[in-house]
């Protein structure tokens, strides 16, 4: 089977497509997958550049969707012929948080779906949403249910809220929509008048180009008669932070998601402390909420905006376009 392995040193450039063989057939508790589609996200992006150090030779990608072709004695969740999407954190399987670093994620501690077949324990996969092609079903391991699990595992958002979302990326995107299919109002940022056109097609309510107006935290204020929105969805880190926190209402959540700006940064803790908001850190989610999740997304139709896709010998040019920054959504990888 074809197969991507980052080279030594782990570079864009030094992802080798090769021939691997065939995993084989299922054992007990096992699900034999046909790997048809990833989607890139900016974790990949960091472990196939070598900023998050992985084993030489790993398989890129967290992201995968296929069908099962065969299941293993004592599965009962899936049959042949199923549509399926994979989990981030496999082995979180429910509750709190049960895994503070990526040892366990595919395309990073584990190798991940840059590849043909894959045979795994039942537990890697869900259900993909009916209906949703396998491209739109590989956006959800990731940006997907961090979005999710941002605004309504964490955030518990309820119609009627309002929602800062920054930047055009998968996961800004989905809570975009998220949200505004819950009956939520939602602010939006970009640097690109021609990308907040596009926002505001989605369904934004407003749309401010940071660039133009660099204090964007007092802007959402003005567009909430002083208040403050009741989420953001926080993907810069240390540079955005602190016009996060000006932008959220006394008492609002922000759930940080990215560091887009840098890992390390001054946080205005004094400002934070004294608006009384819950910043709340968080990496996707347990398998648990992705099925809550599938159900979710089956119920109010919502669908993934992919940008653009690559086949999977061109991986490098994908991941070389999503660091051009010119992207709106997810960039898509067929199988």
């Amino acid at each position: 089977m074809k197969a991507i392995r980052i080279g030594s040193p782990a570079t864009v450039d030094s992802l080798q497509l090769v021939d691997l063989a065939d995993p084989g057939q299922p054992e007990a508790g096992q699900i034999r997958v046909r790997i048809r589609a990833s989607s890139l996200n900016y974790h990949d992006y960091g472990v196939v550049c070598g900023n998050l150090p992985a084993e030489a030779g790993r398989i890129p990608m967290a992201d995968g969707a296929g069908v099962v072709e065969a299941v293993g004695a004592g599965v009962r969740e899936f049959k042949a012929g199923d549509h399926v999407v994979s989990c981030f954190f496999p082995h979180w399987e429910n509750g709190s948080p049960a895994i503070g670093d990526f040892s366990t994620t595919p395309g990073d501690g584990v190798d991940g779906y840059a590849r043909e077949v894959v045979v795994v324990p039942s537990h890697y996969f869900t259900h993909a949403p009916a209906g949703y092609s396998h491209a739109e079903a590989a956006t959800l391991t990731t940006a997907g249910l961090t979005a999710w699990r941002a605004l309504v595992v964490d955030g518990q958002l309820k119609a009627g809220s309002s929602v800062l979302v920054l930047g055009t990326g998968g996961v800004s995107i989905f809570a975009l929509q998220m949200a505004k299919a819950m009956g939520a109002s939602v602010i939006a940022t970009s640097s690109s008048d021609a990308k907040l056109a596009r926002l505001r097609e989605l369904g934004a309510d407003h749309a401010i180009n940071y660039r133009d107006n660099p204090e964007w935290g007092k802007e959402v204020r003005h567009l909430t008669n002083g208040r403050g929105v009741d989420h953001v969805i926080e993907v810069g880190g240390p540079g955005t932070l602190p016009q996060s926190i000006t932008a959220c209402r006394i008492g609002g959540h922000i759930a940080l998601i990215g560091v887009l700006t840098g890992r390390a940064g001054e946080v205005p803790t004094a400002h934070l402390m004294a608006r009384q908001q819950r910043l709340q850190g968080l990496i996707v989610g347990s398998r648990h909420d992705q099925i809550d999740m599938v159900r979710a997304l089956e119920t109010t139709g919502v669908k993934p905006v992919i940008d653009s896709t690559f086949e999977l010998d061109r991986l490098a040019d994908a991941f070389r376009h999503e660091a051009s920054g010119a992207h709106f959504g997810k960039i898509g990888v067929t199988i």
